[in-house]
């Protein structure tokens, strides 16, 4: 009696794990994980590493920029480089890439050997196969996609990424980052039009389908598209228009401030950067959810200081903090 009930036992706590897999794996098709790895700009500082952002969805992971110290950033986080899949950089200056030749390595220590997409501005292939001198060998390929448009949109691994051209010293992208989402499954659609059962499930994924001569596509059984998730990454540059375009509406907009104090305006105009207010003022022709600052200058030693006259521009501002995470959701409908 002992041994079955100590089976019965075991047999229960089985089926619990195995529904909470479940229910980890639906979740993660549903949610767009984002960190803030750090808020440095132009060198990390002890408690302070370089300004990146790291995003999971649905088991893969995207990087934008990875300046020195970034993979002990990501370590902190707890967060595992196996599965980045896509790397960004918004520029070439060395705050923003120069720590991709241990992130590699790293990468490949992890037994990684499905290829990665690294994007960027015109010559990023030539740039990073410079910097690779001290990482020759990798375990997996490099696929390059060089941005040569003011605006581009690419999708990668369930990854809508829209680059845009912002106002640097050098030339510089921003990145909005989407995860879309198809509208629902109408039974009656699919009746309406004679659809057979079997072809339902494969239509609701996406799958365009040949059969005795039909041509059957998911617009066929599936309703408008539903909200997705949206997050905006911009840094190095000056406030310009295309900045709140593309940001309107994102579920989260994270902004350089290089600058808290209002007296450096004329300084953030020389060297192409933003103060904590001209952000501020994008957000708030943007609307977003919320609005994280980053890229402090090494000089702003208290960002939270400047914080109370940014929030009487847009009041959902936050000065960004190593590590700062959140999971962003769908909206139930």
């Amino acid at each position: 009696m002992v041994l079955e009930d100590l089976i019965l036992l075991i047999t229960g706590i089985i089926a619990v794990y195995k529904n909470d897999i479940k229910k980890s794996v639906i979740r993660r098709k549903y949610m767009l994980d984002v960190c803030l790895l750090g808020t440095s700009g132009m060198m990390p500082l002890p408690r302070r590493w370089l300004t990146a952002m790291m995003a999971r969805y649905n088991g893969s992971s995207l990087l934008i920029d990875c300046g020195e110290g970034t993979q002990v950033a990501i370590k902190n986080k707890g967060w595992s480089f196996k599965p980045i899949d896509i790397i960004c950089f918004t520029h070439f200056h060395a705050d923003h890439i120069s720590g991709l030749p241990g992130l590699l390595l790293t990468i490949g220590n992890a037994e990684r050997t499905e290829p990665i997409t690294i994007i960027g501005p015109k010559g990023v292939e030539k740039v990073v196969n410079s910097i690779r001198i001290i990482a020759p060998e990798l375990p997996f390929k490099i696929n390059f996609i060089e941005l040569r448009e003011p605006k581009e949109v690419i999708e990668v691994n369930g990854y809508k990424i829209t680059a845009f051209k912002v106002n640097h010293k050098v030339i510089c992208y921003g990145y909005t980052v989407e995860i879309e989402r198809a509208g629902k499954f109408l039974v009656e659609k699919a009746n309406e039009q004679n659809i057979p059962k079997e072809l339902w499930n494969r239509l609701q994924k996406g799958d365009i389908i040949e059969e005795n001569g039909i041509t059957y596509t998911p617009d066929m059984v599936l309703g408008p598209k539903r909200k997705g998730i949206k997050v905006t990454y911009c840094t190095d540059t000056r406030p310009v228009p295309v900045i709140s375009e593309c940001a309107k509406d994102s579920d989260l907009f994270i902004c350089e401030g290089m600058y808290g104090e209002k007296s450096k305006e004329a300084k953030a105009r020389e060297y192409k950067h933003m103060t904590f207010c001209e952000a501020a003022r994008l957000a708030k022709e943007a609307q977003p959810k919320q609005m994280w600052l980053t890229h402090f200058s090494p000089s702003l030693i208290r960002p939270e200081e400047y914080m109370e006259d940014v929030r009487k521009i847009f009041p959902n501002s936050y000065a960004g903090k190593d590590g700062k995470s959140v999971e962003l959701m769908f909206e139930e409908n």
